[in-house]
């Protein structure tokens, strides 16, 4: 296929955190405000002239100062931000926004305040609580979260307004950029599709990183290149796959997935786009606030949430994109030592091919691991069993 316009643009901006689009949103009076996880809704970061840009750690080498301060056994994602952040690599940040998503990334946010990453005078960290059930009282909790530590916080320290009217109007630009990116996403379903997982892991990608605004005329453009795009006559992949994981915020490993053969066609993990791009449906005469938390709390796939419908929501979820994408098999990703996904991905990898007959590979990875010939050998083995299977089904040997 005919390489996308903006391609190479897009993989530009996310090389660093302080992308040139940060930059320039920067110069034209925007407040950077970074978080670490879904359970920040990113629409509150966008009121006024705000933006939001999700933390990451590309190209990160060593991480043995992080590891000094978080030990061996935790996280390399949390410990890669810690990384970057006392290399100096997050100073460009107006204020710091965490959750108690897990243990790690507590330690992590813990860090960055204590070692004073950023040395702006107005320079805040703050971090939240969080649900692990939804209901009404975990519900009023985490509203009130969000209004006290992030929305108070951002009034009080750059005097944004973060009214129920100025959050309905982020909820308005956020909603372009799913609405946006869920239809690039629902060409992928297509036999043989007009763009490649790593193309949309890209692209989705740089709506985290990137202030909305001015991302969006660029990804307004690629939408129309792809209605008119022509995919190869001949399919260039073997097997088709779902990725279902943690954090996957490097789009080399969904090259080295396509590299060894696979169509990566579905993706739900942290970063992607399920969950994250679903457009928020706002009633008028509700808080918009408590909806956008509720939003959140229903759609997060999140293993952190240990009720018994959660847990079967997140199979189903897997199930559900798997089959409506045509995947012909599903590909359970961990960050090593991730506590959390790694009880997700040992209980529900067996539990996804055992009772919803789905193919499976069970993966745990190092945060870079874009050139792992270990994990290349295993991603090889897996497509070409995907592929012997497809043909004994074709053949009636199934």
């Amino acid at each position: 296929m005919k390489d996308l316009k903006h391609l190479i643009y897009f993989e530009s901006l996310l090389e660093n955190a302080d992308n040139e689009l940060v930059k320039q949103a920067q110069a034209d009076g925007g407040i950077a405000l970074g978080y670490t996880c879904y359970h920040v809704p990113e629409a509150l970061l966008n009121v006024g002239n705000c933006f939001s840009v999700r933390l990451r750690a590309p190209n990160t080498g060593s991480i043995d100062i992080a590891t000094y301060y978080m030990s061996n056994y935790t996280c390399e994602f949390a410990r890669a931000l810690v990384e970057r952040g006392i290399e100096g690599g997050y100073q460009f940040l107006d204020a710091m926004i965490g959750v108690d998503a897990c243990s790690m990334m507590n330690r992590a946010m813990e860090h960055f305040e204590i070692l004073k990453v950023n040395e702006k005078p107005s320079f805040f960290v703050t971090h939240c609580d969080i649900p692990y059930k939804i209901t009404d009282y975990t519900l009023d909790s985490y509203v009130k979260q969000m209004r006290l530590r992030v929305l108070d916080r951002i009034t009080e320290t750059f005097g944004v307004d973060t009214s129920d009217a100025a959050i309905r109007k982020a909820v308005e630009e956020h909603n372009e950029v799913c609405r946006i990116i869920s239809e690039i996403g629902e060409m992928r379903k297509a036999e043989n599709p007009v763009i490649t997982g790593y193309e949309f892991h890209v692209l989705n990608l740089v709506t985290y990183t990137c202030p909305k605004a001015l991302i969006l005329p660029k990804l307004r453009e690629t939408l129309e290149e792809l209605k008119k795009r022509k995919p190869d006559k001949k399919p260039a992949f073997r097997a088709r796959v779902a990725i279902v994981g943690s954090e996957i915020d490097d789009p080399q490993l969904t090259k080295l997935i396509e590299g060894c053969g696979a169509l990566v066609v579905s993706d739900r993990y942290c970063f992607g786009s399920t969950p994250g791009r679903e457009v928020i449906e706002l009633k008028d005469d509700e808080d918009a606030l408590r909806q956008i938390c509720l939003h959140v709390m229903e759609h997060s796939e999140c293993a952190r949430y240990i009720s018994d419908e959660k847990v079967h929501q997140r199979r189903e979820t897997a199930d559900r994109l798997a089959k409506e994408f045509g995947a012909e098999g599903i590909i359970y990703e961990q960050m090593k030592y991730c506590d959390y996904w790694g009880f997700e991905r040992a209980l529900a990898s067996h539990i996804m091919h055992d009772e919803y007959g789905w193919p499976v590979l069970s993966i745990d990875r190092l945060y870079n691991n874009g050139n792992s010939g270990q994990l290349r050998t295993r991603v090889q083995a897996f497509v070409e069993s995907l592929e012997i299977k497809r043909i004994h089904k074709e053949e009636g040997k199934e």
